[in-house]
């Protein structure tokens, strides 16, 4: 069994990658899947899933928002002799008034759960919340590199989590025992305001960036005259409501049960970023 590959889709996102790199440092032999990686994995086109499955002993399920390409997926996976199945879902799937969800994504999420319960393999479930990098490499790393973000947040905070957390109970699950049959809840270990998290990059970095509240309106305004579509500018403004509602302000406790101690802060995120030149120039 160890010399069979894990495969890894989204092999090139934020949680797979790194997942992919902690794999390879332990040795592992690891299929890094994506469109455009080592391994061409197309979720839109079924033609590619068997040569990602071939040989496989366990799998990271990294879905695309809105489809319901997860429960195919995983009965072929079943079907090739996969016996271990980590999925990455969404904090805040439980509560249908979590979000405003135009796209279908939490009924899809909902249905990528019950999918892999439901598969006969042995499962587990990571639900991060909010990505502490989206400030470095994610939705926000524009406006740092501006040196303002503007946000129809208010003083909502959120628990960010840190992909490298992440990644670790990703590759705890993949890898050993006692994971199976388990719900991860992920974030970090308090929660905190947009302006608190841009005045710590602010620190780490030494560069001025400001946080700047905005109304709903005057911020799909302002990304309709950059050209976004009037409706996917509504979305994307949808997307930031929890923000703003403090919907993802609880801490859960998903990286201390997997690992066996606390997460890293949105500090310890910060000058983890900083001491490796990754923060947006």
């Amino acid at each position: 069994m160890t010399e069979q590959p894990i495969l890894v889709t989204g092999a090139t996102g934020k949680s797979g990658s790194r997942v992919v790199g902690r794999l390879r440092a332990r040795g592992l032999p690891v299929r890094a899947a994506a469109r455009g990686g080592e391994h061409v994995f197309d979720w839109n086109d079924s033609g590619t899933w068997d040569a990602a499955l071939e040989g496989v002993r366990a799998v990271y399920v990294v879905q695309v928002d809105g489809t319901r390409l997860v429960r195919p997926f995983v009965e072929r996976a079943v079907a090739h002799g996969v016996r271990r199945i980590v999925l990455a879902s969404g904090r805040g799937i439980d509560d249908p008034d979590y979000a405003r969800d135009s796209g279908g994504v939490r009924d899809a999420l909902l249905d990528s759960e019950a999918a892999v319960r439901e598969s006969g393999a042995e499962w587990t479930i990571s639900r991060p919340g909010w990505f502490a990098q989206n400030f470095s490499e994610g939705f926000f790393a524009d406006a740092v590199r501006a040196g303002e973000l503007r946000l129809p947040a208010g003083d909502g905070a959120a628990s960010w989590g840190d992909a490298e957390d992440i990644a670790a109970v990703v590759v705890a699950a993949l890898t050993e025992d006692g994971h199976a049959g388990r719900t991860y809840e992920l974030s970090g270990p308090r929660a905190v305001s947009s302006a608190e998290a841009v005045a710590t990059i602010s620190r780490v970095t030494g560069r001025d960036i400001r946080y700047v509240p905005l109304s709903v309106a005057d911020y799909t305004a302002e990304l309709v005259g950059q050209g976004w579509p009037p409706a996917d500018a509504e979305a994307f403004a949808d997307v930031i409501a929890p923000l703003r509602e403090n919907r993802d302000a609880h801490v859960s406790d998903g990286v201390h049960r997997a690992l066996g101690r606390p997460p890293r802060t949105f500090a310890e995120f910060a000058e983890a970023t900083a001491a490796a030149g990754g923060w947006p120039a």
